[in-house]
């Protein structure tokens, strides 16, 4: 069986990309490639067809990521149904995913990517003590090269946490 995830920003040229990146390296390095496949996409179709951004890949070079031939696109309905795990950005992606799943079950597989992020306020649970926008990974592309740094902080935060649920889903 494969794990099929997706991260999701919204127009596939920052913060999902980015995500994917790091996502398949930690995959990698846990010994989870091979039973892996990770993506990403975006909830607009504006950016259709352009790679990752020119700052993103920067950052993400000079953290020791291997950056791949990407082209933006906008997530359909199948592909939201045919994953796994589908990883929003912010809350507006994930409002816009549950809205385009084309069941229940895809929209309930539908989480937050910084909810996994241990030190990120709770949203879930008796416990909750946030929305979900207070998990919003920041968007740098109005910003400069600091808000990339920030937003790839964001990410490999929470990236081990994915991890571990990924293992958790594989071997349970």
């Amino acid at each position: 069986m494969t794990y099929r995830i997706m991260t999701v920003c919204t127009g596939n040229i920052c913060r999902s990309p980015m995500a994917e990146v790091v996502l398949r390296r930690r995959l990698a390095e846990a010994g989870l490639d091979g039973r892996v496949e990770v993506d990403s996409s975006g909830i607009s179709d504006e950016e259709h067809g352009n790679p990752v951004d020119p700052r993103a890949a920067s950052v993400l070079r000079e953290h020791g990521y291997d950056v791949p031939r990407h082209r933006a696109h906008q997530a359909t309905p199948e592909e939201i149904g045919g994953r796994d795990l589908v990883l929003a950005m912010t809350a507006r992606h994930a409002r816009w995913l549950r809205t385009n799943a084309p069941d229940e079950d895809a929209a309930a597989r539908v989480r937050m990517y910084r909810s996994f992020d241990p030190d990120a306020p709770d949203v879930e649970g008796p416990d909750a003590v946030a929305d979900e926008a207070d998990l919003d990974i920041d968007d740098p592309w109005y910003g400069g090269r600091e808000d990339f740094e920030r937003t790839l902080e964001q990410v490999e935060a929470a990236a081990g946490a994915v991890v571990e649920h990924v293992r958790r889903q594989l071997d349970g």
